[in-house]
């Protein structure tokens, strides 16, 4: 068989494997919870007959290897279950949280990607000068701040003090692009910050590491200057680790991004997921904890794809 093929193969089954224990890790997670869900949802005066009667609607009785079974079986064919608080269908209720994430997440990615690979070319460029410096030390300050706390200093200085745009992130179909936009955009600063520095970093960390063969003293012998030194030939060959760290940061953009909802407000996956886990509504949980789960791996799934690839010697194998 291909190399490449079967490198494939083995990523795309050790994913759906891992994403297989991952289910089965959130449903023992959820059913180990402290309380009992039918006491939470009848409240402290509930008799003891309704709490039978709701506990065998919920199939709260039933074995809970048949119940886990029951739910990986509904989710495959798209049926997450019914919100024990509201009685709303699940899917439906996730379609719009998990678009309003996607689209902060993908404004997130479409300034953070271009941004920190050109700081990162540009600190190659000047590398141990005061440019590659100054780079360095301001994305390592924002990444060791914690993001709720970026989230609540530019809140108060651009949304509070500035005014220039709005503290609660909120957005709805009525709103076109532009409004959205400038609804998200503190948020979106935020996250980018966040993940700016782990992209920009690596990204640096690859170039070098390629400017040290010796295809590259070739060319610089050739005359060439320095940065399409950079430009066409170390960056095209450091592409897979630079691929790798970006799927992993887009994978946190949708999957990290539950903190930056609860302090913006913001209608997405993670401020639904946090209301309905004070209302200890375990489907919606398990739900949420799926879709997370499922983003990551998948993401992670494309960076190794596109690393194998990018990777000449199991494009052409002698």
């Amino acid at each position: 068989m291909n190399p490449v093929i079967k490198l494939l193969a083995q990523r795309i089954a050790l994913s759906l494997f891992l994403l297989l224990m991952i289910s089965a890790l959130i449903f023992a997670g959820t059913m180990i919870l402290p309380g009992d869900v039918a006491q939470s949802i009848l409240g402290q005066s509930a008799t003891p007959e309704a709490l039978a009667n709701l506990r065998a609607e919920l199939g709260l009785n039933e074995p809970a290897l048949t119940r886990y079974f029951d739910w990986l079986f509904g989710a495959l064919q798209g049926d997450l279950g019914t919100a024990l608080t509201s009685g709303q269908d699940i899917t439906s209720a996730i379609g719009s949280r998990l678009s309003n994430t996607l689209f902060l997440a993908f404004w997130a990615a479409v300034i953070a990607v271009p941004l920190a690979i050109f700081l990162g070319l540009l600190a190659v460029r000047y590398k141990d000068r005061w440019p590659d410096k100054l780079i360095s030390g301001v994305t390592l300050a924002s990444i060791s701040i914690p993001e709720f706390l970026i989230g609540y200093v530019l809140m108060y200085l651009i949304a509070v003090k500035l005014r220039w745009f709005p503290s609660v992130a909120m957005i709805n179909d009525g709103m076109n692009l532009w409004q959205k936009l400038n609804s998200i955009a503190l948020p979106v600063a935020v996250l980018t910050l966040v993940v700016l520095a782990h992209m920009m970093r690596m990204t640096r960390a690859a170039i070098l590491n390629v400017m040290q063969s010796a295809y590259i003293e070739t060319a610089e012998l050739k005359g060439l200057s320095t940065f399409k030194v950079i430009w066409r030939h170390a960056f095209p060959n450091s592409i897979a680790p630079i691929v790798n760290v970006v799927m992993l940061n887009l994978a946190y953009l949708v999957v990290g991004v539950v903190v930056i909802e609860v302090v913006f407000v913001y209608p997405g996956m993670g401020q639904y997921l946090v209301d309905h886990v004070s209302k200890r509504d375990v489907p919606v949980v398990q739900a949420c904890g799926l879709i997370f789960a499922t983003v990551y791996i998948g993401l992670n799934m494309v960076a190794d794809i596109v690393s194998i690839l990018s990777n000449p010697r199991l494009r052409h194998p002698k």
